[in-house]
């Protein structure tokens, strides 16, 4: 007995049935978010807050802090450019560094540590205070 030319009613179904199961769940979450389908009646959803951003003086302290710390026990500062450093930064490691040897000799280990967190501060803090990266490509 023939069933209008298809041989398996139930493979045309079960195919059917396949696809939909699939296409719907490739569309769970569709709609708003935190809604439940397409209506968001009565319902109020949460905002997604703002990516927390480094400021230009927070970022130049961390990567000057960093570069001062390796460079301290070695006899050369290296490539501004490796280290990812634009010429203002070099300049302000350079100085942390030099002071941070003379500390280390007097004090220690741990008082050149503390000190390259305040002088990196404090001179990324004046270096973005008179204008920062902005008087230049390489400054």
């Amino acid at each position: 007995m023939r069933t209008g030319g298809a041989t398996r009613p139930g493979l045309v179904f079960g195919f059917g049935l396949a696809l939909a199961v699939v296409t719907g769940g490739l569309c769970a979450g569709c709609g708003d978010p935190g809604s439940a389908g397409g209506s968001t009646a009565g319902r109020t959803t949460a905002s997604t807050p703002a990516a927390a951003t480094t400021s230009p003086e927070d970022l130049c302290t961390r990567v000057v802090a960093h570069w001062s710390r390796e460079v301290l026990d070695s006899h050369s500062y290296g490539d501004y450019q490796t280290m990812g450093l634009s010429n203002g930064q070099y300049d302000i490691l350079r100085e942390v560094v030099d002071a941070a040897r003379v500390e280390k000799k007097k004090h220690g280990a741990r008082a050149a540590d503390e000190l390259i967190g305040r002088e990196a501060r404090a001179g990324c803090r004046d270096w973005y205070r008179t204008g920062g990266p902005s008087n230049g490509p390489w400054s």
